[in-house]
């Protein structure tokens, strides 16, 4: 058997090996000619994974001979045989510069004999340990409007077959409040003219076309005379902002007023005229009602002869200039939205830091504050304090925004586990969700997972999700990534490159890299990655 080891085939996959999760996995595959494998010798090959920490033993295997009672794979001896085997073990530092030789010792009676070790496989592959630390804390988002919109709602009712706003109309109570208002506004030059909206109608017993055209002029006319009355006022319309809509006859308005009345034989008039199909018989039906209940033409048709007017104002809060101010004088007589969003306003980090306390100190019951304030550590590294904040954000209210602040402290701290429990209780709380869970999904080796979280992301740890998952097209993920300029966003494109044989996609790539990052230079030179091409004169003046 020593004589002719030369003559046994093994095959290591893959090669160079590779590390997934935490671990490096291989297989190895072999064959014995025929009349080699004497019927009464076993063997044990141990794989075992040599690098500058020293040496790692993979789980060893056995083969026997025909006739041997040791335990293992038997081997012909006339026919020769096969074999395979899988193991893995934890990858440690040190073991992407490694060889994997193939170590057997032979047994036949009571003799041992080693034979010469075989190098099998020539160093690891440990791009998913390029992931990025790009875990996403979220911001309790603050509800600040620039401007409010006020709606002004009121009425004006017209005659029988008339669109002509009557002054009496505009002395009713709700246009009289509509003018007190006005006075107001002209005075306060937060409040600015938004829109003007007018819906008018028609009361269902007249014909059809006259019913459209009289709502029409009544849209017109209503509009008219609030138009009239905001200038007056001096408040300024900007053209083609008035929306005038005739509405025709209002059939669904008279039944609700029909419903809402105390009419004899209410509901039997109104199954009565929902049975025509004709519009224009039941207009006539609706007109003989009218002469007989005195109280159909006297308390209800006359309501549904209206424009409807909603004059919407904007009032304009408090601008930054004036929110900054008060920062600084009375940050007190802030509410909590100005507060929040006042924060937003600057850069300086102990700005921010002092007022989130402030907030804190004032509204004690709303979770945003300590979790803003944890949001700031964790931008500052300061992990320890927040997890203090987070949690005391969890205690006030457990919000999937917190929750999934807790899962990045607890993923940074090198907890995944309890990381993903807090990830799955941050439903809802924002894309930043998926993304911290495809983080985790890279390094536990689960790259089809991690390429759906990273769906419609642009980004180097979705680009790494895809390569790693088998897709070398990941140039367009990376340049419309905000990660696009960075060394290592080149150097994945050089590590695609070399994967899909495009040498000078992965030359190009990684000049691009090492310029930005020269330590990148001696990184290239022992990754698996280029192991093909490091002989090849363009790479190693790339890396030289």
């Amino acid at each position: 058997m020593v004589k002719r080891q030369g003559e046994v085939n093994y095959e290591v996959t893959p090669n160079p090996m590779e590390m997934h999760g935490d671990s490096i996995q291989i297989s190895v595959n072999g064959s014995f000619p025929t009349k080699y494998f004497h019927k009464k010798v076993s063997a044990t090959i141990t794989p075992v994974i040599v690098y500058d920490g020293g040496t790692e033993e993979f789980k060893a295997f056995k083969l026997k001979g025909e006739d041997s009672e040791a335990e293992g794979t038997t081997i012909s001896y006339e026919k020769g045989g096969s074999f395979s085997h899988t193991a893995k073990i934890p990858y440690k530092d040190g073991m992407q510069k490694a060889t994997l030789e193939l170590r057997a010792s032979g047994e036949y009676k009571t003799k041992t004999k080693d034979l010469d070790p075989r190098k099998a496989a020539d160093g690891t592959i440990i791009t998913p340990k390029l992931v990025m630390a790009a875990d996403k804390a979220i911001i309790g988002a603050d509800k600040f409007e620039k401007f409010n919109l006020e709606n002004n709602n009121v009425e004006i009712h017209y005659l029988v077959n008339n669109s002509v706003v009557r002054g009496s109309e505009m002395n009713d109570k709700d246009i009289k409040d509509l003018k007190s208002k006005l006075k107001g506004w002209k005075e306060d030059v937060k409040m600015e003219f938004n829109s003007l909206v007018v819906d008018a109608y028609a009361s269902p017993e007249g014909e059809i076309s006259k019913n459209e055209n009289l709502a029409n002029e009544r849209a017109a006319s209503a509009a008219k005379s609030i138009i009239a009355l905001l200038k007056q006022h001096k408040i300024e319309i900007p053209e083609g902002f008035a929306k005038e809509t005739g509405k025709g006859e209002d059939w669904e308005g008279f039944k609700k007023l029909m419903q809402e009345s105390d009419i004899k034989d209410k509901e039997l008039i109104i199954r009565v005229l929902e049975q025509y199909s004709d519009v224009t018989k039941r207009e006539e039906e609706i007109k003989n009602l009218a002469a007989t209940y005195q109280e159909v033409a006297k308390k209800v048709l006359p309501v549904l002869r209206r424009a409807q007017i909603n004059l919407v104002m904007k009032h304009h809060n408090l601008t930054n200039d004036e929110i900054k101010t008060l920062v600084d004088t009375r940050i007190d007589s802030l509410d909590a939205e100005q507060m929040l969003y006042a924060a937003t306003l600057y850069e300086d980090m102990a700005k921010k830091e002092s007022i989130y306390k402030s907030f804190v100190s004032k509204f004690p019951n709303d979770w945003r504050g300590p979790n803003n304030l944890g949001y700031l550590y964790v931008s500052q590294n300061k992990l320890a304090d927040a997890k203090t904040e987070f949690e005391k954000a969890n205690a006030i209210e457990s919000t999937p925004v917190v929750n999934n602040n807790l899962g990045v402290i607890a993923r940074l701290n090198g907890d995944n586990a309890t990381a993903k429990e807090y990830y799955g209780k941050a439903s809802g709380a924002g894309k930043e969700v998926a993304e911290n869970k495809g983080i985790i999904n890279i390094i536990e080796g689960d790259y089809a997972a991690a390429v759906a979280n990273y769906s419609g992301i642009n980004s180097f740890n979705a680009a790494l999700a895809k390569l790693l998952n088998g897709d070398n097209n990941i140039g367009q993920t990376i340049d419309n990534s905000a990660d696009k300029d960075d060394a290592l966003a080149y150097y994945l494109k050089a590590i695609a490159g070399a994967r899909s044989g495009d040498k000078g996609m992965m030359v190009n790539n990684l000049k691009s890299a090492t310029a930005k990052d020269a330590s990148l230079k001696a990184k290239a030179k022992d990754d698996a990655e280029f192991i093909k091409y490091r002989d090849d004169a363009e790479f190693q003046a790339a890396v030289n």
